[in-house]
């Protein structure tokens, strides 16, 4: 890679915000140079909540006092959110199940129905903080907004001065898709376990819950499969560029799982097939036609790999590795690929599907497949992902026919390893540049022709990696654009605002750097100085 300099140059930029965030809360005055003290914590959060009713005339304080009530399946909500205050403020912040007191922040499962199972009131008087939902995925999703009225600094790993005001008034808020997710590719090049615990953590403050994770393509196979051992440990024995790739046990594996549950994600695992399949080709000869295994793949190319659609040994290889993967996978899906099977013929491709879709259900799983794999014609409740560069497809109108669900991608909006500009020292730019106005300018709803929102599943954010090795290169990419997508995926069309939105972003700079995000200063935000 060339980008070293720039990376640490862009680390230490980033962090050098922290300071003055510690001192200020994180609030930036607004581009028309305004005090910052007129910008209220209630008018940055991302994603944009459905109904804000600030009470300028309540603060409620933490201190050393304030503990957290949480009964019931709400404690563990409430052990998050004392692990997210402790090593900040420095205060003890118990997690009790007793009576709600003076001081203290509540979490309770008696919401209003209305709410939904992911929405959540939030209430802030000069006493107390409370959190109402249906679900302990709705008080999650309410900690998050709990977390961003209060400084930034609150999400420092060290002890911070405070003081810790969180402004006082009603938050009422539910998502406009139940299905806001994140993509990682740990195929092209491989992150291990903390490193994708550390991604978790931060797509869980914009309220993202699930994590697409791109587990083999052409350049490495990154699950351990028991009944063909090869292709973790010859498949993912490489990655773009020739380095040492890596894999996942099963242990590793539900670890991630376990985490991303902890954090209220549901981890969407995906095998790439029929194409995007060299790693497994050259695991195992008799998964070629000619019965010869290719060398191992470290370009970056596509297109050229297929299983062999007429051996039945491919069938069973199949189904050995959706048994496996299903059997660790407590979520509802499981995401088959489908895409750029340039090497596979039209007929086989159709032949090769209706062999395998079946398969996934059999094992108690609903299919999700890039847009092409619609050609299939799945039925049900199976989920076309269209990561396409127009508003349009003629497979997807039949999928809304057929009652398939719509999970929107679109290349050049929501792909986050596209450059920012043409100086980007990360990322590629097939589908265009992509700034955080270009990520942010866009309608799930409404995008695509012959897609009503009722079909919609809702959005996310791919990030391949190519040109990506460490954390530093994730979190670059990923922010500010991925807090766009999240909030298109979360807030209300009518909330859905250029101007409110790169102000309120201009607020999270501090915070995402008392985090430790190494985040690109687009210069579209007002970044806090």
């Amino acid at each position: 890679m060339t980008a070293g300099p720039a990376r640490s140059m862009l680390r230490r930029t980033a962090l050098a915000a922290v300071a003055g965030a510690l001192l200020t809360g994180g609030v930036v005055a607004p581009a028309t140079g305004a005090p910052a003290a007129q910008q209220s914590p209630m008018d940055t959060i991302i994603p944009a909540p459905e109904s804000v009713r600030p009470d300028p005339s309540a603060t409620f304080e933490l201190s050393p006092q304030t503990s957290i009530q949480a009964r019931g399946e709400a404690a563990e909500v409430g052990e998050y959110l004392a692990g997210i205050l402790r090593p900040s403020t420095g205060f003890p912040v118990p997690v009790n199940r007793g009576q709600l007191g003076t001081g203290d922040i509540a979490l309770t499962l008696d919401g209003s129905p209305d709410l939904g199972p992911a929405g959540y009131r939030l209430a802030v008087d000069d006493d107390t903080v409370t959190v109402q939902a249906t679900t302990t995925d709705g008080l999650f999703n309410g900690v998050q907004t709990l977390r961003q009225l209060l400084p930034a600094a609150i999400e420092s790993p060290t002890t911070q001065p405070g003081p810790w005001p969180v402004p006082g008034g009603e938050i009422v808020d539910r998502p406009r898709f139940a299905h806001r997710a994140a993509m990682l590719d740990v195929a092209r090049h491989f992150f291990d376990v903390e490193q994708v615990r550390r991604y978790i953590d931060q797509i869980a403050l914009y309220k993202v819950n699930r994590l697409h994770l791109h587990l083999s393509d052409d350049q490495g196979w990154r699950i351990q499969i028991n009944s063909w051992p090869r292709l973790a440990e010859y498949g993912g024995s490489t990655e773009v560029g020739g380095g040492p790739g890596g894999y996942y046990t099963q242990d590793d594996y539900t670890e991630i799982v376990r985490y991303a549950a902890s954090r209220h994600i549901t981890v969407v695992p995906e095998i790439d097939m029929p194409g995007h399949t060299n790693a497994a080709l050259a695991s195992y000869a008799e998964l070629n036609c000619d019965g010869v295994a290719p060398p191992l793949y470290t370009g970056i190319e596509v297109g050229f790999s297929s299983l062999c659609v007429d051996k039945e040994i491919t069938y069973r290889f199949v189904e050995d590795v959706i048994r496996e993967l299903a059997a660790l996978t407590p979520g509802p899906y499981l995401h088959i690929g489908g895409d750029e099977a340039h090497s596979t013929s039209e007929e086989d491709y159709t032949k090769f599907m209706a062999r395998v879709l079946p398969l996934v259900a059999k094992y108690g799983k609903t299919v999700v497949g890039w847009h092409e794999y619609g050609r299939a014609q799945p039925e049900g409740e199976a989920v076309l992902q269209f990561w396409g560069t127009t508003n349009a497809d003629p497979l997807l109108a039949e999928a809304v026919a057929r009652g398939n669900k719509i999970l929107l991608s679109p290349a050049n909006k929501a792909y986050l390893d596209m450059k920012y500009d043409e100086d980007t020292p990360l990322g590629l730019q097939w589908a265009g540049f992509i700034e955080v106005a270009d990520a942010y300018g866009w309608d799930p709803g409404s995008y695509l022709q012959g897609v009503p929102e009722e079909s919609v599943l809702g959005v996310e954010a791919p990030l391949w990696s190519e040109t990506l090795e460490t954390s530093d290169h994730i979190e670059f990419m990923a922010f500010p654009r991925l807090p766009a997508i999240a909030e298109l995926g979360w807030s209300p069309k009518a909330a859905h605002d250029w101007e409110s939105f790169r102000q309120r972003l201009a607020a999270h700079g501090p915070r995402l750097a008392a985090m430790g995000v190494d985040y690109y200063r687009s210069p579209q935000i007002p970044w806090a100085q």
